[in-house]
């Protein structure tokens, strides 16, 4: 077995007690701590990365117990992408967040690694009980870091965030009871041979199960009609948790690529692609109203909330066509707005810093700190973040648009994704010209900002080249992502290296 598999989830598990109990007294130790834990955690995905690149699934039985009775973790193309994408994101995020704003509260940074723990487990874990115990553990983190710094606002937002959490980690239990009981497993690939033989008799409860657990991964990833904790949840938060939070909904969405297809996709008997009928309309949905949202906001941060939904909506439209190219597409748009979604809450928060009093409402004041610079990284985020040409966002819809001709519905598949388009480039120009440029012409000056944030400006920087680099490199990497949905559509390979191939011969171990 190879360990490395194993250390993206030990790391920060190992790092967040030594915080704690070493560094929560001394800030700039707690910082030098977490940054190296972090590019160490970029250097491991990366390694695993060239691990996985020639098509090759790498797993880990903990305990050397044999699949499917032991915990197993996965790595493959999909899982891996997920582990370096949220690492590169850490890793900006927390640079915006040791500028200042991990000051504002304690155990922000052993939080902050319980979280990547828990979202890299997600990632990597080969059965549902296992991803119920990573849930859990991200979201005890997430709780932590929804309130860090205090406030009102926040508490009563992080009230919504917990409830509703609770409500979506009871579900997600009795889906996973429902499925065990009749299929008698809960390891995905053990899953995904036995959901052909389940009996007539007993496919009721099994797909109940399976659609309850969409519910679940649907919570996760803001999809309507159970959004609407997002808003306020994301528009309240510290702006570096808010960032990280970007990651959080596709946590939702990488779950309902690997249970549907692996478990539930053609080789599934009489409950084949379970989830296609429901996961389109709402997809549909959810890209109309978070759209509509971002015309309608009032606030940036409200904006970067509403853009996430619609984000998601667009994902998971592709991610419902359930075919190679539209999964390949799905993973290059999961990446563009991921990174789009983060610089967003961080360029809100620097703008609410300069402009005491107005914060980020989207009203004309004077003229602020570093007004030209921000109002650049703005303009170039939302050039992203609404997919016009020609960064990463433009590819991304262009793919989708592609992937959607041989759908069944791909005139109103195209014409929801081209009007949402205009939504998102009125809101967010209204945003910019009121925000940037109106602002010029007010007289006064609000006074400079206090504290130094260059770090801040580095991270920003960092997620903006991102999306550019998306853009400059689209060629392999969509090469790469075609790759990787074909091995995620080829789940006799999966099954394979997990189990072994005597499995698919005799049907026992």
């Amino acid at each position: 077995m190879n360990h490395w598999i194993i250390a993206p989830i030990v790391l920060p598990a190992i790092m967040a007690p030594i915080l704690l109990m070493a560094a929560r007294h001394d800030v700039v130790l707690a910082r030098i701590f977490s940054i190296a834990s972090s590019v160490a955690l970029l250097g491991i995905a990366l390694a695993l990365t060239t691990m996985v690149s020639d098509g090759i699934i790498v797993t880990y039985a903990l305990g050397n117990w044999i699949p499917p009775f032991g915990i197993v973790l996965v790595a493959d193309r999909l899982s891996v992408l997920m582990l370096l994408l949220t690492a590169g994101l850490a890793l900006a995020v927390l640079l915006f967040a040791i500028d200042g704003s991990d000051r504002q509260g304690r155990h922000f940074h052993a939080l902050f690694q319980f979280q990547l723990m828990g979202i890299n487990g997600a990632f990597l874990t080969g059965d549902f009980f296992n991803l119920f115990v990573f849930f859990e553990v991200l979201l005890i983190a997430s709780y932590g870091l929804m309130v860090h710094g205090g406030g009102a606002a926040r508490t009563r937002a992080g009230v919504q965030y917990v409830a509703i959490n609770l409500v979506g980690s009871t579900l997600f239990l009795i889906a996973v009871g429902m499925i065990y009981s009749v299929a008698g497993t809960l390891n995905m690939a053990d899953l995904a041979i036995r959901v052909p033989k389940i009996a007539a008799g007993d496919q009721a409860l099994l797909q109940s199960g399976a659609l309850l657990l969409l519910l679940v991964f649907c919570i996760k990833a803001a999809l309507v009609p159970v959004h609407f904790w997002l808003p306020g949840t994301y528009a309240n938060a510290p702006a570096p948790v808010a960032a990280l939070f970007a990651i959080m909904t596709k946590v939702g969405a990488y779950c309902v690529i690997r249970l549907y297809i692996l478990a539930f996709g053609a080789d599934a008997g009489v409950a084949s692609w379970l989830a296609a009928p429901w996961l389109l309309p709402a997809a549909l949905v959810t890209l109309v109203l978070g759209m509509t949202g971002v015309l309608a906001a009032r606030r940036l941060g409200q904006l970067a909330s509403f853009a996430v939904i619609g984000s998601m909506g667009m994902l998971l439209v592709a991610i419902a066509l359930f075919t190679p190219a539209s999964l390949s597409a799905a993973l290059y748009y999961l990446l563009h707005s991921t990174l789009a979604g983060a610089v967003l809450f961080l360029i809100a928060d620097l703008v609410s810093r300069r402009r005491p009093g107005q914060d980020d409402a989207m009203t004309v004041a004077p003229r602020f700190a570093q007004l030209s610079l921000l109002a650049g990284a703005f303009f170039i985020a939302a050039i992203a973040a609404t997919g016009m040409p020609p960064l990463s966002g433009f590819i991304g819809k262009l793919l989708i648009l592609d992937a959607a001709r041989d759908s069944a519905n791909p005139a109103l598949i195209w014409s929801l994704l081209l009007l949402t388009s205009l939504l998102a480039i009125i809101g967010f120009g209204r945003a910019g010209s009121t925000l940037f440029w109106k602002s010029t012409g007010e007289p006064g000056h609000f006074p400079a900002a206090p504290e130094s944030n260059t770090l801040s400006l580095v991270a920003i920087g960092l997620l903006l080249a991102g999306s550019v680099g998306l853009t400059l490199f689209a060629g392999p990497l969509t090469a790469y992502l075609d790759a990787t949905a074909e091995q995620v559509f080829a789940t006799r390979q999966y099954i394979e290296a997990v189990l072994g191939n005597t499995v698919l011969e005799g049907g026992i171990l």
